[in-house]
């Protein structure tokens, strides 16, 4: 096996990671919506999760451990991706937001920046930002 090969397969599985942390939290209120689904349907597209892991992950996306990257933009990426599944019913809840606090941490944010980066988040983030506009009003001093 080539290091490349290697190296495609560590991606894949921290890929596949993170979308089954984003589907756990797209599952936390009970039955998958019409907008979340088509959140995940485009999340596997974007992290190369092919259908039958799709439907695996869908079953029980707890069983996945968070696998975070190295680089601090690809954190970053991560939790917006997550916003962008919590905003898809336009607001958050208390379990959610202890999640998305817990995942943070997981991704190797200490406790009390993954705090002050979900506060943050939420008072910015009212659903449909892309990614620089996220880091942009994520980093600008208030």
């Amino acid at each position: 096996m080539s290091f490349t090969d290697l190296f495609e397969r560590g991606e894949h599985s921290r890929n596949l990671s993170h979308f089954a942390s984003i589907a756990n939290i797209a599952a936390i209120d009970g039955e998958l919506n019409e907008e979340e689904e088509k959140l995940l349907k485009r999340f596997a597209r974007k992290l190369n999760i092919e259908e039958d892991e799709y439907q695996e992950v869908i079953k029980n996306p707890s069983k996945y451990p968070i696998n975070p990257p190295n680089s601090s933009d690809r954190r970053l990426e991560r939790m917006h991706d997550l916003f962008e599944m919590i905003f898809a019913d336009h607001e958050i809840d208390d379990h959610e937001r202890f999640l998305i606090e817990r995942y943070a941490i997981g991704l190797g944010y200490t406790a009390e920046l993954a705090q002050k980066l979900i506060k943050r988040s939420i008072e910015i983030y009212d659903g449909g930002l892309n990614l620089e506009d996220y880091r942009y009003l994520l980093n600008r001093d208030k």
